[in-house]
């Protein structure tokens, strides 16, 4: 069938979740802070404030696009200008000049991070912990999980971009995810060649401080070998509230045969087969530089056959140690740490489902803003993404813990609409076979 094409005067919209970001930006102060920032290289009072240049560029981070020329098709755009509250919508040279001069401002960076973890308070998010123990002895903690991620930006000469621990030329941002739901609550973007525990324990220490802010339930940190520091372990059982922690070892020098004995003397063994014995154990350990004992819990596993059936020569060994606070079963400890490689996924959201990875500009601290700005368009999509789910009203029937940043982008920030003035009011007119049009009224009734 051939189609006739004709234009119209209609006003017709592809984007009608950006009505959602709207309502969840007014109920923070984002726009007012930053209007209230003065740029010493703007003499006078702007016509374009600092306020609607950030909500623009947030607008277009939820919709996954982070190129400042992304902004041009939107300019003439009533409904982006009226969803997101705007008096004026910045041109691609403007938006790009506004946020290097934000950037040059510390308070920038605190602003979206305090804006941040306030919305999810006052939302009332749901924040699933994880269990531990079992019956009477049954307790629960909200995962704290501080990870690095590299971002590649190989092939080019944006400032701070280095060799990073993966081999590609890049950054190296360190996040803090809260939640198995995985709200992210504090970021910090670093060169690539930087080691993750670089000033780690200053980022723990701020994390737990943004986390407080959203919940008084325990926590739980989760970190990776990388970050085994004496100096971690302290600020967790430093906190006014203590807060436990399961901590990966780094094996330094340390061999697979001395932990070997170890196991064999002080833990328990189970043999899921023939040729292979997993021992584990915990062992309580004073160390130095701090006051409260700490245990250490070890996995070792001997393989004198493998899997085909093959005898082995000489035993395969390997081993793994961590550092925690909780007396649980060493299998139980070991469990919850390997939930921490959820966070990769958390990565992978914020790197492709927000196009992230590869940032805009060339300056440093223009892209540590954007990465700023990048979290908080993740935690709007992740709080519409997670209230969809309380409901069985989607069409998407298949049963999910979370809501993946992409499917929210694809289904409820990109859905089509008529925008509509009658009687002194606009409406939002959608189309008869609409399959998200009962989500999309009843997240929208429920954020207003």
């Amino acid at each position: 069938m051939k189609f006739i094409l004709e234009n119209s005067d209609e006003t017709l919209t592809t984007h009608s979740g950006l009505g959602l970001i709207g309502l969840l930006l007014s109920k923070t102060k984002i726009k007012q802070r930053f209007n209230e920032i003065s740029l010493p290289k703007i003499k006078s009072v702007p016509d374009i404030k600092n306020g609607d240049v950030v909500t623009s560029y947030l607008g277009l981070l939820c919709q996954g696009k982070n190129d400042y020329d992304h902004i041009e098709p939107f300019r003439e755009d009533d409904f982006f200008r009226m969803a997101l509250d705007l008096k004026y919508i910045p041109s691609s040279p403007t938006l790009r000049q506004r946020l290097d001069d934000l950037a040059q401002q510390k308070s920038s960076l605190s602003i979206l991070l305090e804006e941040s973890a306030d919305l999810l308070s006052k939302m009332d998010i749901t924040l699933t912990p994880v269990e531990v123990g079992k019956h009477d002895n049954k307790r629960c903690y909200l995962p704290l999980d501080i990870d690095v991620s590299p971002f590649d930006n190989s092939n080019t000469k944006k400032e701070g971009v280095s060799r990073t621990y993966k081999g590609c030329d890049g950054y190296a941002p360190m996040f803090a995810y809260l939640g198995q739901e995985g709200y992210g609550i504090y970021v910090q973007l670093r060169e690539g060649k930087t080691h993750c525990q670089f000033e780690g324990d200053e980022f723990l220490t701020q994390s737990i401080r943004y986390a407080r802010k959203i919940t008084n339930q325990g926590l739980l940190v989760r970190m990776d070998a990388g970050n085994d520091s004496v100096d971690n372990l302290r600020v967790c059982l430093q906190q006014e509230y203590p807060v436990d922690f399961i901590v990966k070892r780094n094996p330094r020098k340390e061999t697979a045969e001395s932990w070997l004995a170890i196991a064999q003397q002080k833990g328990e063994c189970e043999s899921p087969r023939e040729g292979k014995n997993i021992y584990r154990g915990s062992i309580p350990v004073k160390i130095k530089g701090l006051e409260q004992t700490v245990n250490q819990v070890f996995e070792v596993t001997e393989r004198t056959i493998d899997k085909h059936g093959q005898q082995l020569l000489v035993p395969d060994i390997e081993f793994d140690t961590y550092w925690t606070t909780l007396p649980d079963n060493p299998k139980e400890i070991i469990r919850l740490y390997h939930d921490h490689g959820t966070c990769e996924q958390f990565h992978s959201e914020l790197k492709t489902d927000l196009d992230l990875e590869r940032f805009p500009s060339g300056k440093f601290a223009t892209n540590e803003l954007i990465l700023h700005l990048g979290v908080l368009a993740y935690n709007l999509l992740r709080i519409i993404g997670q209230e969809s789910l309380k409901v069985p009203d989607a069409p998407l029937k298949k049963k999910v813990f979370r809501r993946r940043i992409k499917t929210v982008i694809q289904n409820i920030i990109t859905l089509a609409s008529k925008l509509v003035r009658h009687a002194r009011r606009y409406r939002l007119r959608f189309g008869r076979h609409s399959p998200w049009f009962t989500t999309f009224n009843r997240l929208y009734s429920s954020f207003c």
